[in-house]
């Protein structure tokens, strides 16, 4: 039977090994690997020559639509799009008493919410997000896992805090179900009153002040505690953005064997240290703060044995205005990477600190796609979603916002040069992005309902 796609020419990189094989493409899926010549004949034939072929990139952790993001979906997957990410899991957020975001009482009208938005170009999913302590809460869950929303979000920080023995009982509920609990660490207690102390500081307004309001050690208490919190449950914990050799030692002291212990951190706690704040201020200003370049290469170890097993990006798109001119408290908290993440990723990860390139698919491809019940991404094999970049190692570029396809107009990369770039990227087959444009329709993404993920292998 005909392939409607060959991809022939390149050096395909699967999560362990590297190959010299063309990738047919029938009806959305890989239909098979191997020489041009034993492949059935093709409608289109893409020549990859001097390229590698990846997995699309699955980034668990992203902010589209909703309160703390200025991209809708169509911008924001216009720019993973671009930077190679086919699927990505954002946030739907129940609101809470007193916030300016209060429209959205359950998590499943949270849910029904963002499907009405949604035009993505590349697939997306959602994590429920939980920000009241509610009995009613308790019994959406189960709901919500048969849907194929087999994940949850939760914080132990700021307003959208929830208590620790709220946390538990949501524990004891996804055990029920299988779904993963993913949660933001930092103890409140200590970074409102380290906070405090840094604001009344002769240099409290400036954005190298900041990461002092929340301190390594907050990170590492509140990782400690809920990771026991979900062992005593038997339930599986992710934990969000691990910034620091405090926090990760923290998650390695109580993981074992991946079966219920996984973490992650993020694109920017291993291209960037807290010298960002002074030549960046409040842009630089996310939520944990970064920290000092011996965490740094902390996060890279912890990458290498296996106690981190994700990178992703935390993308949160916000407009400069509201990060700029102000004391460090008042700035919005986040930044923009979707569209970065991997060549900025690459150009650190691989040709300075020498990771291979089936590591990186590890990291930012099959490990996000197996924690998180997605067995037909993140992988290039008969039978798997014919999600595909086609990526120029050798290619170097400088970072410009200019080129943002996300409504955000500045990015934390800006002058930066890479060396590694984004040459096409394919979605269930079809081609999305090409050489920094977007030549796919919105509306080509799909929601995708996820497994609940086995984390026994």
């Amino acid at each position: 039977m005909e392939l409607d796609t060959l991809i022939k020419g390149g050096t395909v990189v699967t999560a362990d090994s590297v190959l010299d094989t063309a990738i047919g493409i029938r009806n959305g899926r890989i239909a098979g690997l191997g020489s041009e010549l034993t492949l059935p004949p093709a409608e289109q034939t893409v020549d990859a020559t001097g390229q590698l072929v990846l997995p699309g990139v699955v980034d668990p952790h992203t902010h589209i639509a909703g309160y703390n993001s200025v991209d809708s979906y169509e911008t924001g997957t216009a720019a993973a799009a671009v930077g190679g990410v086919t699927s990505l899991i954002t946030f739907a957020w129940q609101g809470w008493t007193g916030s300016d975001w209060n429209e959205t009482e359950t998590l499943c009208e949270a849910i029904e919410r963002h499907q009405s938005w949604a035009e993505p170009l590349v697939d997306y999913s959602l994590h429920p997000t939980i920000t009241r302590e509610t009995p009613d809460v308790l019994a959406e869950l189960p709901k919500l896992a048969a849907a194929g929303l087999t994940s949850v979000k939760m914080f132990t920080t700021d307003d959208i805090r929830l208590s620790h023995g709220y946390i538990g009982e949501v524990f004891e509920q996804l055990a029920e179900t299988g779904a993963v609990g993913m949660v933001h660490t930092e103890d409140y207690s200590v970074c409102t009153r380290q906070a405090d102390a840094v604001r009344s500081a002769p240099d409290g307004e400036t954005a190298t002040a900041y990461p002092r309001s929340r301190p390594d050690h907050s990170e590492a208490m509140a990782a400690d505690a809920i990771v026991r919190l979900a062992l005593a449950a038997d339930a599986k914990y992710y934990g969000a953005h691990t910034t620091s050799a405090a926090a990760a030692d923290a998650i390695a002291t109580l993981q074992t064997d991946g079966s219920t212990v996984r973490a992650e951190t993020c694109t920017h706690y291993t291209t960037l240290d807290q010298s960002a704040y002074e030549q960046l201020g409040n842009l630089a200003i996310m939520a944990p703060p970064l920290r000092a370049s011996s965490d740094v290469d902390a996060v890279f170890d912890y990458l290498r044995d296996g106690t981190l097993s994700v990178v992703s990006t935390d993308h949160v798109p916000l407009p400069s205005e509201r990060k700029v001119d102000a004391p460090w408290w008042q700035s919005a908290f986040g930044i923009n990477s979707l569209q970065t993440s991997l060549p900025v990723f690459h150009d650190v990860a691989v040709n300075e600190r020498g990771l291979s390139y089936p590591m990186l698919v590890r990291l930012m491809c099959r490990n996000p796609a197996e924690t998180f019940g997605l067995p037909t991404k993140g992988r290039i094999e008969p039978g798997a979603d014919a999600d595909l970049v086609v990526f120029d190692p050798h290619e170097t570029y400088t970072i410009s916002a200019e080129r943002n396809h996300s409504n955000a107009d500045y990015s934390v990369y800006e002058g930066r040069e890479v060396t590694g770039r984004v040459n096409s990227t394919y979605v269930r087959g079809t081609l999305v992005a090409e050489e920094g444009d977007i030549v796919a329709q919105p509306g080509h993404g799909a929601f995708l309902a996820r497994e609940v993920p086995d984390w026994s292998g």
